[in-house]
């Protein structure tokens, strides 16, 4: 997990201000200075993310302004637990198709404290939708580095969302989309064989029609005129 503060300058600091930032430990009730932050200048940011650096604990932070002559009042964030507090990123996601299936591969992203940050990878919750005409259901899964969605349809594309589900934590953030085909769709080509194929079934169909049809007008005249010939004879 990464902690990022930023703030904004009041309207009224000077040009020439500087910030110092420090962090509270509410079990120890004692301010500390962030040695990386002590002469922030306007727009840049306090990295505390080997400060805040036990998830069940709660933390403050607190900025102050200050140039050669003056110095300002503090001022002091909410409280902030990295357990609870802090927003979920989705894993990286590919996706790729398997006949009537898809397979989605999942990535934790790479962080400094890896392990801390799987801990909170435990269930996932997938969102997929057929593109065609936008027809959805969700799933909960366990987390794995690989799962099988089952029962879809092949050659048809579907496109997956994927956030994680925890019950400390009720700040996820969804993957951007990943579409994929479950199998690949026929090209044009193909097509273009199967309904010509179809048209020359059908043209020998009807020609077979046609001549079953005059053969057996044929086979009526014939047996008339016979008859006829018979008639006269006799």
């Amino acid at each position: 997990m990464e902690h990022t503060l930023s703030f904004l300058p009041g309207p009224d600091t000077p040009s020439d201000a500087h910030f110092n930032v420090q962090t509270l430990h509410l079990r120890k009730n004692l301010w500390r200075p962030v040695a990386a932050c002590l002469q922030l200048t306007a727009g840049q940011q306090c990295k505390l993310t080997r400060v805040f650096k036990d998830p069940f604990v709660h933390y403050r932070a607190r900025v102050q302004a200050f140039t050669p002559t003056q110095t300002s009042n503090w001022t002091v964030s909410g409280q902030f637990q990295p357990l609870t507090d802090t927003v979920l990123g989705p894993p990286d996601v590919s996706l790729s198709g398997c006949g009537n299936c898809l397979v989605l591969q999942l990535r934790v992203p790479t962080t400094r404290r890896l392990q801390q940050l799987k801990d909170f990878y435990r269930v996932i919750v997938l969102r997929v939708q057929r593109t065609r005409d936008g027809v959805q259901f969700s799933l909960s899964l366990p987390y794995k580095e690989e799962s099988v969605i089952t029962y879809l349809q092949p050659g048809v594309e579907y496109c997956v969302t994927v956030s994680i589900s925890s019950p400390f934590n009720s700040n996820p953030v969804s993957s951007p989309p990943r579409c994929a085909f479950t199998s690949p769709p026929p090209s044009r080509s193909s097509q273009c064989v199967v309904f010509s194929l179809l048209g020359v079934v059908c043209a020998l169909l009807l020609l077979l029609i046609g001549l079953v049809i005059c053969g057996g007008q044929l086979s009526c005249e014939c047996l008339i005129q016979h008859l006829h010939r018979t008639l006269v004879s006799e």
